[in-house]
């Protein structure tokens, strides 16, 4: 993927209906790999407690493959997934980052790890070839 200016590329993003470059990223790279997906589907909303939350996958491939992009993985996100995971253990959801950064400016333990530790399958800039098939 070609390095743009941030506010550029987020503003092509909204356009193309994504919510982020590096979503729009994905989604292109995805389109000329010739693999049909999903993106943010709400017939495909994930519901979850505590309080009736719903969360909306960003890409869901054929095979059932739910792919989450983050720039960043925030405390609440961290929590969110592992909740959906503990609550809906069916669904595959796997994580595809832009770098491996650590979790906060205080700890040591990167995404990867955290990914590990929790049981999720992880990548790093595009979506590997095997969640394909």
């Amino acid at each position: 993927m070609a390095r743009r200016r941030k506010s550029t590329a987020r503003a092509d993003a909204r356009r193309a209906g994504y919510r982020s470059g590096l979503e729009h990223g994905v989604a292109q790279d995805l389109e000329r790999r010739g693999v049909a997906f999903t993106y943010e589907e709400k017939a495909e909303t994930i519901t979850w407690t505590p309080k009736q939350r719903k969360y909306l996958p960003d890409f869901r491939l054929p095979n059932g493959v739910i792919i989450e992009v983050k720039g960043r993985l925030t405390v609440h996100d961290r929590t969110k997934h592992l909740l959906i995971k503990q609550q809906h253990p069916d669904k595959d959801i796997r994580f595809l980052f832009k770098v491996d950064n650590k979790i906060n400016k205080a700890s040591e333990t990167r995404y990867s790890d955290w990914c590990e530790k929790h049981g999720f399958l992880y990548a790093f800039g595009e979506v590997p070839e095997e969640w394909l098939k």
